[in-house]
């Protein structure tokens, strides 16, 4: 819950891991801009360096894009005024700072009858570290100091750079010594904000020193921090202490976080809904302890995978190192589309491919073609051409193959009829389904998720019970079956993996089933278990992600398990 300030992305690699991270922040405060667009743009410029700053990069290794938004100037010189006075700003920051934005756009264009956007210069700041140096924004624990770090100001409202400088150099030294466990640039609201904002994600409180002017909390400072440390500061305030009540403790009243939290929340609710369909209500727990086959009646030295992609998939890459990783060799198969004579050599090409592979990975996307009624009806169009049927029909029935499908390639074997049923086959409004989540939106968040079955070979290496963390993208995934089939699916052990909440209890809520999936079903496999359909992206994993994640386990056996189906 706690909200991030800048983006933290590991750079893409083909081969081999990196521990390189690109970093992004972004600072604009509209009214302060619209009160005057020098200082504004100056403290755009300091903001969005200061949050990069606080994610683990550095000031010395930073640059800049700048986006900048004004009203029509209507060939009047004084309203070209705003937008110079603004770039006047951004300029000093830069000379001052040593930091030079190299890229942007601007529009004049914002305008409409006689009302104009603010005056907008937005600064987008970028940098690169490393993934040990990577710091988030939420308290992690109970019983450290809260130290506030600020520079100096004149009268005008102007930044002492030096100053700005040398809180930017402190907290890089903090974070870079390892002695930050996380670190809040101040925005708007000031320090009340970060305060109340560090609180949300693990619900631990604060208690405020005695000595602290509680009006100047709310002041904002750009190029200001909130260092939580566990270590004694000089040279700056230290605000309290992080304590394990979900409470804000003041020496006059303690202000309840829940409450809090359900009117920050609220906000939004009556025009973007996201906390309003399902419940807080346990659902039944689902649990099949007997193994089924858990190797072929041959052996290969080296599993081949094959990888579909169709238009709108985007995730083969990650898809092919996670077999690799496992041990497997993973062939991407691109199918063009262009032509009915390209799609039929696609077919006869994929259908060869297929008798020289022993797993089938439908990675995930989204498909071309999704809209109206549901996704991947362009995948599963590919896979009931009688050859590619055919080839598909032979890997399984014949050489013990397996399959699996994620997300967009969930959606396909479901619709094929391949999930729960085995074959592909002609599937009616009595079968299982995904359909569009319950809250009518995209959903993309990490989920919790459970393993309810272990007849599967892609499971044999993980136990009934056991919790993976796993990345989930979007917006038709909620898993709906009639009764009697969903009994079906339990008795026999075909439910693989059900959505749980902290308590690791299988839930209606949509925190942690956020498309409200019947009984909270993330993934389900063939009668035989060889057939594997999950939401979850669990090839999405490696070393360095994922650090705001307390006790992350990611779910890398499951590649793991298909390759060893074969050794």
């Amino acid at each position: 819950l706690t909200p991030a300030q800048a983006m933290a992305c590991k750079l893409p690699v083909l081969n081999g891991e990196t521990s390189t991270v690109s970093l992004m922040g972004w600072g604009f405060d509209p009214y302060i801009s619209s009160a005057n667009p020098y200082l504004g743009a100056q403290y755009a410029v300091i903001s969005s360096i200061a949050k990069v700053v606080g994610a683990g990069g550095s000031a010395e290794h930073c640059w800049m894009s700048f986006q900048e938004f004004f009203g029509h100037t209507s060939s009047d010189p004084e309203r070209w005024g705003s937008p110079m006075s603004a770039l006047l700003g951004a300029l000093k920051a830069q000379m001052n700072l040593g930091i030079a934005a190299i890229g942007g756009k601007d529009s004049m264009s914002g305008t409409f009858e006689n009302i104009d956007v603010p005056p907008t210069l937005i600064s987008f700041a970028v940098s690169t570290t490393n993934t040990n140096n990577v710091v988030s924004t939420e308290f992690k624990e109970a019983g450290h100091k809260v130290y506030l770090l600020k520079p100096n100001y004149d009268e005008n409202g102007e930044p002492d750079y030096e100053s700005v400088k040398h809180v930017f150099h402190n907290v890089e030294h903090l974070i870079g010594d390892g002695f930050a466990y996380s670190v809040w640039a101040l925005e708007s609201g000031g320090a009340a904000e970060g305060l109340f904002k560090m609180m949300l994600g693990n619900h631990i409180g604060f208690e405020l020193d005695n000595d602290v002017d509680k009006s100047g909390l709310f002041n904002a400072c750009a190029g200001g921090f909130l260092v939580e440390t566990d270590m004694e500061l000089s040279g700056c305030q230290c605000l309290g202490t992080t304590i394990s009540d979900y409470v804000l403790r003041t020496d006059e009243d303690d202000l309840v976080m829940d409450e809090l939290q359900a009117e920050w929340e609220g906000k939004l609710q009556s025009v973007f809904p996201y906390l309003t369909t399902g419940s807080d209500e346990n659902l039944p727990e689902i649990r099949y302890d007997e193994r089924g086959k858990l190797h072929a009646s041959y052996t290969v030295e080296k599993p081949r995978v094959l990888i579909p992609v169709f238009p709108g998939t985007n995730c083969e890459w990650d898809t092919a190192r996670a077999f690799e990783k496992a041990g497997a060799q993973a062939t991407i198969y691109v199918i063009r589309n262009r032509s009915s004579e390209e799609i039929e050599k696609a077919a006869d090409e994929f259908a060869a491919l297929i008798r020289q592979s022993q797993i089938i990975a439908l990675p995930g996307g989204f498909s071309g073609g999704d809209e109206p009624d549901g996704s991947g009806k362009f995948i599963t169009a590919f896979f009931r051409n009688p050859k590619v049927k055919a080839a598909v029909t032979e890997l399984l029935d014949e050489r013990e193959g397996l399959m699996c499908g994620i997300c967009n390639g969930f959606q396909a074997l479901i619709k094929l009829g391949l999930v729960p049923y085995g074959k592909i086959m002609d599937t009616d409004a009595h079968c299982p389904t995904l359909t569009f989540n319950s809250i009518g939106r995209h959903q993309s968040m990490l989920v919790r998720t459970r393993i309810a079955s272990v007849k599967s070979p892609w499971l044999q290496f993980t136990n009934v019970d056991d919790v993976f963390h796993v990345a989930i993208s979007h917006g038709e995934g909620r898993f709906v079956a009639e009764p009697e089939v969903m009994k079906e699916l339990i008795l026999n052990g075909q439910v693989a993996t059900q959505y749980v909440d902290l308590n690791d209890q299988a839930t209606c809520n949509v925190r942690f089933n956020p498309n409200n999936s019947y009984n909270a079903i993330e993934g389900i496999t063939s009668a035989d278990g060889r057939i594997f359909g999950k939401m979850g992206h669990s090839e999405r994993s490696g070393d360095g992600l994922y650090q705001n994640i307390p006790d992350l386990k990611l779910q890398e056996t499951i590649f793991k398990g298909a390759v060893a189906y074969f050794k």
